[in-house]
């Protein structure tokens, strides 16, 4: 049998990287699922070309996801009534659990103040449903939204299991189950809560891989402490490169403390001019 390289393969992608034999551009090979760059006839060549490819291949993967890991976010929606980009900072948002909007804390206030000498104010200002008048009523619409697959209100459920808020005892197996499941749905806070969970080991045993794995998805999906605590942990493991990188993309959404870590960067000679005065001007 005669075997050809992997470099070769990707020159030829109509051979087969195990045995060499050519599809004549049918399109009859099979792609490797972990990296695509080589290909093979059946399953038997793959298993055969397995240890000669294994390196090359979890080279590449960790490649693509370096990618993904290291490509600037999109921005957190935009508020409905006013149009501007959300607070990265929760506090600065309400989530309305009668009808799953959230809206910026600006947009509240300037509600409140417009329809302060009228009972319209207390009112939900897209759906004038009034406000819960008890932690129950509250709880029965989070949970209806539930239905909906709303991560939002699955994550503030999760929330208060966990602390045992709002009058529900606290439930640590309950809360990580709906973090889960928020998370499943894409939501960065629910991965980032999943993130801390696992690393400090509070309601679930430590496992720093997968607090890793959850911070990245958090930083991935927009969030940007989840972004500094991954530079953080590149820098006291020495890669600087990468913790920097880390740094500048969580300052691009407007975190103060990355924004710092990149001046200090810029200072001792870490970070370039450029990359400075560009984080600086997204900032």
């Amino acid at each position: 049998m005669s075997t050809i390289t992997t470099t070769d393969a990707d020159d030829s992608k109509h051979h087969c990287a195990a045995c060499g034999d050519s599809d004549d551009g049918g399109g009859s090979l099979k792609a490797c699922t972990g990296c695509n760059l080589v290909k093979y006839c059946n399953r038997a060549c793959q298993v055969a070309h397995r240890p000669a490819h294994k390196k090359a291949c979890k080279k590449r993967l960790a490649e693509l996801f370096d990618e993904q890991l290291f490509k600037q976010p999109s921005p957190n929606e935009d508020c409905p009534i006013c149009y501007l980009r959300l607070p990265i900072e929760l506090n600065q948002c309400l989530y309305q659990s009668c009808c799953g909007k959230m809206r910026c804390l600006g947009c509240v206030y300037a509600h409140v103040t417009a329809e302060a000498d009228t009972e319209r104010y207390k009112k939900c200002v897209f759906c004038r449903t009034e406000p819960s008048s008890s932690d129950e009523v509250e709880i029965e619409r989070v949970k209806k939204r539930l239905v909906a697959n709303d991560a939002w209100a699955i994550y503030n459920l999760g929330d208060y299991y966990r602390f045992g808020m709002m009058g529900l005892r606290q439930d640590n197996a309950k809360a990580l189950e709906l973090y889960h499941k928020s998370a499943k749905l894409g939501h960065h806070h629910s991965h980032y809560s999943l993130s801390v969970c696992y690393q400090e080991g509070g309601i679930v045993g430590k496992d720093t891989r997968k607090a890793t794995y959850h911070g990245q998805l958090s930083a991935m999906a927009g969030n940007v402490q989840a972004r500094y605590n991954l530079g953080c942990d590149e820098g006291n493991a020495g890669n600087m490169d990468r913790a920097y990188k880390h740094w500048m993309i969580s300052a691009n959404d407007g975190c103060d403390k990355s924004m710092k870590e990149v001046q200090e960067g810029y200072k001792i000679g870490l970070v370039t001019k450029d990359d400075n005065a560009k984080t600086a001007r997204a900032y």
